[in-house]
């Protein structure tokens, strides 16, 4: 299992945006994917060179990342099993 807080939300913020005192961080979205309703946030900081927003997604785990995580595939298979007929099939 990850160290969760390596994987925090502050640390990723940190890591990807680098805020300071003169470049704030700012929530600008945050909600659950319209498919498996994982968390997500958006991060925004502004500086004088221009804006920078990234997505982090939150983990099975607790961790959050810039990527989404992947599919369980045995929740899939359980909730669509004429989609892993065909694709076995294939």
């Amino acid at each position: 299992m990850k160290n969760t807080h390596e994987q925090s939300l502050r640390r990723q913020v940190e890591k990807w945006l680098a805020p300071t005192a003169a470049t704030p961080v700012r929530v600008t979205e945050f909600s659950r994917t319209r498919r498996g309703g994982r968390r997500y946030v958006c991060v925004e900081v502004s500086s004088p060179n221009g804006a920078r927003a990234l997505f982090f997604f939150r983990h099975d785990d607790g961790s959050w990342c810039v990527f989404p995580p992947t599919a369980d595939k045995r929740k899939v298979t359980a909730e669509c099993p004429v989609a892993r007929a065909a694709t076995i099939d294939l």
